[in-house]
């Protein structure tokens, strides 16, 4: 899926130069995974300092996420992957992207050599807008304290960006993966601000939905994503735009052969073949957990009810 569709939303990776129509901009600073309502504060926060200084607003955001380089066995899953990330930030109103590959040269940089040389030599910032956590540089030195000084010995305006909450606790991308391992999706989305989506390819399985009558679309997440296992309501957009409500169960199959996660989705009152298309699945409401049945007869009894239940839900929405 594409990253944005304005042909205005401009993506910059490494050390490709600012254009000209960029030049001087306020950036966005973070890794942003999720895209929530904090981070949206965020860039609101850089669009309201371009605004005052009649300059571009741009995201500057790192790839892969630094727990992934640091500890790629034990990093947490992603909310939104690089492309879904892209995609949140264009719709955000934001002018561009940065993307820097976060590498070994990047982790041993010292914070004061990446406002040097990167925030000032590459980009000439007249503007930073951070979150009250960012923090940056070797040993992760850089603190919105040290940015609030650095800008006033390098010439560029800082605002730091209080936590939003949600009932009280603030909002963070831990806290969203916390929700969505205890099957919380309404929180998760809360937080978001929008319903958490996964985005993959349907790929063929055993096809053994169509032979009790629920075929489904099946997609493998990626490994360590910690979703709850369990039956959802669920919206699903296709490649070629249409859209369908839906149930989902996510899990290993306990009644079949208990193998590896996978998502196995339902989309009613849908006909043809998605094989090899992306489908964009967003979890809406989680019915009740994976269970192992008996037999055919009450596996297919309760799949009825669940997509019952599915279809009661979305209706409300």
């Amino acid at each position: 899926m594409p990253v944005s569709s304005s042909p205005a939303f401009i993506v910059l990776r490494g050390s490709d130069p600012l254009p000209p129509t960029l030049a001087r901009p306020v950036l966005a600073i973070g890794n942003f995974d999720g895209v929530h309502r904090g981070h949206r504060a965020v860039f609101e926060a850089a669009r309201s300092m371009a605004r005052e200084r009649g300059a571009p607003a741009l995201a500057l955001t790192f790839e892969p996420h630094p727990r992934t380089f640091f500890s790629p066995q034990t990093a947490p899953f992603r909310l939104t992957p690089e492309g879904a990330k892209l995609r949140q930030i264009a719709a955000s109103g934001l002018e561009g992207a940065i993307v820097l590959p976060f590498d070994q040269a990047l982790a041993t940089m010292d914070a004061e050599a990446f406002v040097r040389d990167i925030l000032v030599g590459r980009y000439g910032v007249s503007g930073i807008a951070v979150g009250f956590d960012f923090h940056f540089g070797r040993a992760r030195a850089g603190s919105p304290t040290f940015l609030e000084g650095a800008g006033r010995r390098h010439g560029f305006a800082v605002t730091v960006v209080d936590p939003m909450r949600d009932e009280d606790d603030p909002i963070s991308s831990t806290a969203i993966r916390k929700a969505l391992s205890a099957g919380q999706v309404g929180h998760a989305a809360h937080m978001l601000g929008r319903p958490f989506t996964v985005t993959a390819e349907v790929r063929h399985g055993d096809k053994r939905g169509r032979t009790i009558g629920f075929p489904t679309a099946n997609l493998a997440l990626a490994g360590n994503v910690d979703l709850a296992f369990g039956i959802y309501a669920v919206r699903a957009n296709t490649a070629d735009g249409r859209r369908f409500d839906g149930v989902a169960n996510f899990g290993r199959r306990p009644t079949f052969d208990n193998g590896a996660p996978l998502l196995e989705v339902h989309l009613f009152d849908f006909t043809g073949d998605l094989y090899g298309q992306t489908l964009e699945v967003e979890l809406h409401a989680y019915l009740r957990p994976e269970l192992k049945f008996e037999g055919i007869d009450a596996l297919v009894a309760q799949i009825a009810e669940d997509a019952r239940r599915a279809r009661a839900v979305l209706a409300q929405l």
